[in-house]
């Protein structure tokens, strides 16, 4: 008999004073059955991160063809596509051939520093693709936080992130080891 997936509720506030975004999400957050709490809880950042009306959550780790979360536009083209872990680097480079726009955003200490070490060459040849790592303090931070239902207000300012739940609050300073060429 096949494992279903846990399904968690959040409650998201979101005030990203970077992009003036300032909005209330409710999702639902399926978990994988091989998926761990920090994985998941990396995956609600990084929807933090990008929030839009038009994000969502995709397939995941059941699907080869969908990211962890992406936001199409109106033909249907994918703007943003939104990795989270360690993709192998041909799936990366097949996501910047169809999105406008890749995010990778990595955690694991050093394993996910082994990870760049591998792949940081063959990924700057990408010019849609940005590389955001988690220190592995931040990551454990975050899958204390997961629970069935949450209420996570979230503020982002100048690349630092404040999730407050009950009260407690946990600073995240993601880490940007690449980012597109300015144009």
């Amino acid at each position: 008999m096949a494992l279903k997936s846990t399904i968690f509720k959040v409650e998201l506030q979101i005030a990203d004073l970077d992009r003036n975004y300032y909005q209330t999400h409710a999702l639902t957050v399926a978990r994988h059955p091989s998926e761990t709490d920090e994985r998941m809880m990396v995956r609600v950042l990084a929807f933090a991160m990008h929030a839009d009306p038009a994000l969502v959550f995709g397939k995941g780790l059941s699907s080869d063809d969908e990211p962890d979360l992406w936001r199409k536009d109106m033909t249907g083209a994918i703007d943003l596509w939104i990795e989270v872990g360690l993709p192998e680097e041909r799936r990366i480079r097949r996501a910047c051939g169809r999105a406008r726009q890749v995010v990778v955003l990595t955690y694991g200490g050093r394993v996910a520093d082994m990870w760049w070490q591998q792949n940081q060459t063959a990924l700057q040849r990408q010019d849609n693709l940005t590389v955001v790592n988690l220190s592995a303090e931040e990551s454990r931070a975050l899958s204390a936080l997961a629970e069935r239902g949450m209420q996570l207000q979230c503020t982002l300012q100048e690349a630092e992130l404040w999730l407050i739940v009950a009260g407690e609050s946990t600073r995240i300073a993601p880490e940007i080891r690449l980012a597109p060429p300015v144009r």
